[in-house]
């Protein structure tokens, strides 16, 4: 039996954490470092679903918005996405609607069906709390369809990444969409090297 390859997307606002994420789920790493994604970011790894091996491609794209219009090309193809806020930032909980509208609008995806999660970064950041779990798990159930499952997780100390990350996995699964179209990796990612990192401080 071929190997199964999940095309994975991770939206969000700049800021919130998604490389960070992707980073300390890949790598079991964290960096204090903040530099923003330009364009795209891309990693790869595997998962173990009931004894098969799941070769997974997961895409961060950026959450500046003038690089937002570069997002829709590597949209196409995906199993799954993932949406993530901070929870010290109400505005990145309620811009979670215009990430998934688009990405929706972009690949066809049906809302009730597609697989989606929702990660609320940053809770090693208590005191600086201004989302209420209970205001984002609202948030996930008033969605059509099933509601989405909500995660809470800290890309700094790795707290519920790797259960994230599995859930969503599973999900795609389930979809059973990679055995209808290929994994789409565009040709070209354009990267603007002189480009410098948002000075707004870490993104974990």
């Amino acid at each position: 039996m071929p190997k199964r390859i999940l095309k994975i997307i991770v939206l969000g606002n700049a800021s919130v954490g998604k490389t960070s994420l992707m980073t300390q789920y890949v790598n079991r790493k964290f960096s204090i470092q903040y530099k923003a994604t330009i364009g795209a970011d891309f990693m790869s790894t595997e998962a173990v679903i009931d004894d098969d091996r799941i070769t997974l491609h997961i895409w961060d794209t950026a959450g500046q918005e003038r690089f937002q219009s570069l997002g829709a090309s590597f949209y196409r193809g995906a199993d799954a996405c993932v949406l993530v806020y901070d929870i010290t930032s109400a505005r990145s909980l309620t811009s979670l609607d215009v990430w998934r509208d688009e990405f929706l609008v972009h690949t066809g995806g049906k809302e009730e069906t597609f697989p989606f999660i929702v990660i609320g970064n940053k809770c090693d950041k208590e005191e600086e709390r201004t989302v209420e779990k209970e205001r984002a798990e609202l948030w996930c159930k008033s969605k059509r369809g099933k509601p989405i499952e909500h995660f809470e997780c800290s890309a700094k100390t790795g707290q519920n990444v790797h259960e994230a990350f599995l859930h969503v996995t599973k999900l795609a699964l389930e979809q059973d969409t990679s055995d209808a179209q290929e994994v789409f990796i565009p040709e070209h990612i354009d990267v603007d090297h002189d480009t410098k990192p948002d000075q707004g401080g870490c993104g974990c």
